[in-house]
């Protein structure tokens, strides 16, 4: 794997989980970062779909008659405790660890699902489709996510 390609996929998970940090996302609340995640697919060419506020998308060689790899995270968090003693969408980063609301449940996860997804997006001839969901109100399991 070409090294560039992964400091490139590194450099953008990052910063797209900074932005989600940075966007308030409560479950079934959760339309703000639903636009956050479109926008970023639409931006990289991702044939993606959107119902509500799940967001999914597939490789551009998607063929219907091979089997199909989901890689599915959700995008809502909790409301924080009034305990939290950082401000929880300042996305911030000390000691390389970023910290924020839903930095690690599930934005952390969901990010490196999303440059795993990237990273095969174009591929031609895979043995199988994958399918990128980035998933709402998990975290109360709402009616409208998956």
């Amino acid at each position: 794997m070409n090294e560039s390609i992964i400091d490139n996929l590194q450099k953008e998970a990052i910063q797209l989980l900074k932005q989600l940090v940075a966007t308030p996302s409560f479950s079934k609340e959760e339309d703000r970062t639903a636009v956050v995640l479109d926008d970023f697919f639409r931006h990289r060419d991702v044939t993606r779909y959107r119902y509500l506020n799940n967001v999914w998308g597939h490789n551009k060689e998607f063929d219907a008659r091979k089997p199909t790899i989901l890689l599915n995270s959700h995008h809502d968090t909790v409301k924080p405790d009034p305990k939290y003693s950082r401000n929880p969408f300042d996305p911030s980063v000390e000691n390389g660890k970023l910290f924020g609301l839903g930095s690690n449940d599930a934005g952390g996860p969901l990010v490196a699902l999303i440059a795993a997804f990237l990273n095969f997006h174009e591929e031609k001839d895979l043995r199988y489709n994958l399918m990128i969901a980035a998933t709402a109100e998990e975290e109360g399991s709402g009616s409208n996510g998956s």
